[in-house]
């Protein structure tokens, strides 16, 4: 789940660190023995809990043995305290040619006033509201004439000038004193071309360096004279892939007055600077200014970072965090003192972290996948990882501190929709996310309990929330259709009809009260009525009137709530609901198909525009015809395709970065929809774009929330490179193209439908309540070979694909008997292992 960064993310000091070249890695598990099957080499789950990084990539300042902070004996970062810094004459003011509006961060106040570059605290700076537009202008004036050789220039990490101009005043006129061009460094030295006494300096900014989400100068502080630089000694750390838990770090001793260190983290290198990426303060909880700080004590000694303060609001850490680089310097803030020194030594013996996702190790995979193409079976356990970085226990301190914190869920296992933000459970993601889960490992009780707790914060209308944040009242028109697919997906893998009888009474408010309630006389959900006018959804889009996409998910919802009620015997109630998708299903084609442009529109109402989401759905809900079908996926390929996979929707009317914004969440149902509609290759294609940009790209090995223009992060740094609703290609790998797919209550019936494509081979196994469901196929260009071992106590139907209508098949080697249907030889399976074998 998206939740917009309310003020500029902060960008890399490229200069401020002498960092080796890094390129993204496909981290694969270590410590894999001959033991293992095959596809372990495809885990990317660290072997244990307890994680280390894998190489220094950087140094700034005095640092004695990098290594180190690896383990490999003592790093010593030393920072002696500098002379005191020149000061301006009592009395002095600043001006600027603009000055960036006051934000209030729930309750925390951010001044950006000129005075705030020459008040003598490095932690405030003034910030120009030009965004990009030059020349952007800081004039210092003193009330006595101050001698100057040069001045010095403080700028923060995300708001470097490049260019500027310095002019002195000299009574009657400005003239030239310095210049600088090409700076990329936070502390930079302007000599003047001959000594000045002047009262008024004049710095004039002609090139930013770009931050987002514009460009802007950020001035801490700017000293009357030329100041050496005293940058906080520092080292980085690359663990080798994305990891999430809570950082540790082993002192060896520490000098006496207590120095601090400051912490900053990020998944990529380009978001690296001198604060983290994202940190937990950034979504409200304002203990700290981006970096988590530690005072550390003499002697030997071991930090955990914990959520909390060390000293009422001194010295304070954000705690849990998502990462793969970790920079550590010497430094504390001004605030700190005397709790931390900013000055002084620390010797670090190693720097570790305590992992707390899903320790997904090959003996802990229930379910697997492999094939011929080894980038697809890459993908799918980077996916799976991605999924076990946001398997964890609910806790207080970790969780969104938006009011996210819920009693209900303290100490349960969930499934946060990411591992560095939100870190709330949302059922949109689970919707995803439960499904990875169910064809990985044993933890469906993660989605079991968010979907229960949803339930059990329905509102009397029939709405059910999202996600635990603002105390259950986000509002999302999208997910209460979400809460019933999860939950008949839950079903179906799991067989928990304990849960459906429980909380049937809430799928019948959800489907009865609630969505008639914005449904209009064409029989199609309308948002904007019953004062829906300000939901949002997954994307928070400004989406009005008739929607494709909330319609065929209802479609959806309705069938998969069928299924539910025959489950438990209320066949009337499945009638009904069935009639129902019927009826919108053809309100959807009669209102929302665009037959010009050969698909479905995004909305009735307003610009036009087609989308992905709206388009994949129409065809998993069976409300697209076959010509439709074609015909709309054609469409998408034609007007959405990128290098990094399809964008959402085909122009930019909804949006500004519509046509190039690429969310795997809405890929998922049109790669489903592909492989289902007979369009394997090109399904394929879609997830070699989309995963393998993911795979490549910083920080490799997980699968991001939204990829934005260029394939760049969508949201900057405040992007989740690590989000389960972007997990769909385990789902769409297993049930599509390996074709195994539960049908019945806990696979109490299943089916295995292969879509092989150009694939030589795939084989997988599917867990189930009765033990495992294996699937194990070859295709030549004269045969297909499929041997299933079905589970105890269930009925299975297999279909062996052909290419035309002359084929015949054999079982466990005797000829039987079947016509070809849709590309198809079917028959019915017993539990057990049995050869199929069509020749053609």
């Amino acid at each position: 789940m998206r939740m917009r960064r309310m003020f500029a993310l902060v960008t890399a000091a490229a200069a401020a660190l002498s960092m080796a070249a890094t390129t993204p890695t496909a981290p694969g598990a270590p410590h894999r023995t001959a033991a293992d099957p095959p596809w372990a080499k495809y885990v990317v789950a660290p072997s244990g809990n307890q994680v280390k990084p894998a190489k220094v990539i950087g140094t700034t300042g005095s640092v004695d043995n990098p290594d180190g902070a690896l383990g490999s004996g003592v790093a010593t970062l030393s920072r002696p305290q500098p002379a005191a810094k020149p000061s301006w004459p009592e009395g002095s003011t600043a001006d600027a040619s603009s000055v960036h509006p006051p934000t209030d961060d729930n309750g925390q106040q951010r001044t950006y006033e000129p005075g705030n570059a020459l008040d003598g605290d490095t932690g405030t700076f003034w910030n120009d509201d030009s965004i990009g537009a030059y020349p952007d202008s800081l004039t210092l004036t003193s009330p006595a004439a101050v001698d100057l050789p040069g001045i010095t220039v403080l700028s923060n990490s995300d708001g470097v000038p490049q260019d500027f101009t310095v002019e002195t005043w000299d009574g009657s006129a400005w003239r030239p004193a310095g210049s600088v061009a090409g700076n990329t460094g936070r502390h930079v030295q302007v000599p003047f071309t001959a000594p000045v006494s002047t009262t008024q300096v004049r710095i004039t900014v002609t090139k930013d360096q770009p931050t987002a989400p514009g460009e802007f100068t950020r001035i801490n502080e700017v000293w009357p004279g030329l100041v050496p630089d005293d940058a906080p000694p520092s080292i980085t750390v690359d663990f080798g892939k994305n990891i999430v838990g809570y950082p540790q770090v082993d002192f060896q001793d520490a000098s006496a007055e207590h120095p601090g260190v400051r912490l900053a983290f990020s998944e990529t290198t380009q978001y690296l600077g001198d604060v983290s990426d994202f940190t937990r303060s950034d979504n409200g909880d304002t203990i700290t200014p981006g970096t988590d700080q530690h005072a550390v004590p003499a002697g030997v000694s071991t930090w955990t970072d914990h959520h909390g303060c060390a000293e009422d609001t001194k010295v304070c850490a954000d705690g849990l965090h998502g990462f793969r680089y970790l920079r550590i310097s010497l430094d504390a803030l001004p605030d700190d003192a005397p709790a931390a020194s900013p000055y002084g030594w620390v010797k670090l013996s190693g720097i570790s972290l305590q992992f707390t996702g899903y320790l997904g190790t090959p003996d802990t995979y229930r379910g697997w996948f492999d094939s011929s193409d080894e980038q697809l079976n890459q993908y799918w356990y980077n996916a799976s990882y991605t999924n076990e970085m946001g398997t964890d226990t609910f806790r207080p301190d970790d969780v969104d501190p938006r009011n996210a914190d819920s009693p209900t869920l303290d100490g349960k296992l969930v499934l946060q929709d990411g591992a560095k933000r939100d870190r709330d459970p949302y059922v949109g993601d689970v919707a995803v996310s439960g499904l990875t889960t169910y064809l990985t490992h044993d933890t469906a009780v993660a989605a079991k309990n968010v979907l229960a707790d949803l339930a059990e914060h329905q509102r009397a209308d029939g709405w059910i929330p999202p996600a635990s944040i603002s105390n259950y009242s986000l509002q999302l028109f999208d997910y209460p259709m979400y809460w019933v697919k999860a939950s008949w997906d839950y079903v179906l893998y799991t067989g928990d009809l304990d849960y459906a009888q429980q909380y049937y009474a809430n799928l019948g408010k959800v489907l009865n009260d609630w969505l008639p309630s914005v449904t209009d006389e064409n029989g199609l959900l309308q948002k904007g009525l019953n004062g829906t006018e300000d939901y949002g959804d997954y994307a928070f889009l400004g989406r009005t009137g008739e929607v494709t996409y909330y319609n065929a998910l209802y479609v959806l919802a309705l069938r998969n709530a069928a299924g539910i009620a025959n489950a438990l015997g209320h066949a009337d109630d499945a009638d009904t609901w069935n009639q129902r998708a019927d009826t919108v299903a053809g309100a959807v084609n009669a209102h929302l198909w665009d037959d010009s442009a050969g698909a479905y529109l995004d909305s009735g109402t307003g610009e036009v525009r087609h989308g992905q989401d709206g388009n994949g759905y129409a065809i998993l809900a069976g409300i697209a015809s076959a010509d439709q079908q074609t015909r709309s996926l054609d469409y998408l390929s034609a007007h959405t395709t990128t290098p990094y996979g399809n964008a959402f929707m085909d122009n930019d009317t909804l949006v500004p970065d519509g046509s190039k914004r690429v969310y795997a969440f809405t890929s998922y149902p049109e790669i489903s929809a592909r492989f289902r509609s007979g369009n394997t290759d090109s399904a394929i294609e879609e997830i070699n774009r989309l995963y393998g940009w993911m795979a490549t790209h910083d920080p490799g090995g997980t699968d991001w929330e939204g990829i934005g223009p260029d394939g760049s992060m969508y949201e900057d740094g405040f992007t989740s490179a690590a989000h389960g609703w972007s997990t769909g290609v385990v789902p769409a790998l297993t049930n599509d193209l390996l074709g195994a797919t539960p049908t019945g209550p806990g696979f109490s019936t299943w089916s295995v439908v292969p879509h092989p494509g150009k694939l030589a081979w795939a084989q997988g196994r599917v867990p189930t309540p009765h033990g495992a469901l294996d699937v194990s196929w070859k295709a030549s260009a004269n045969d297909f070979s499929m041997t299933v071992t079905g589970p105890a106590d269930t009925t299975g139907q297999v279909s062996i694909p052909v290419p035309g209508d002359n084929a015949t098949l054999s079982v466990d080697g005797n000829p039987v008997e079947v016509e070809v249907q849709n590309g198809y030889l079917t028959v019915p399976s017993d539990p057990g292992a049995h050869t199929y074998t069509a020749t053609f």
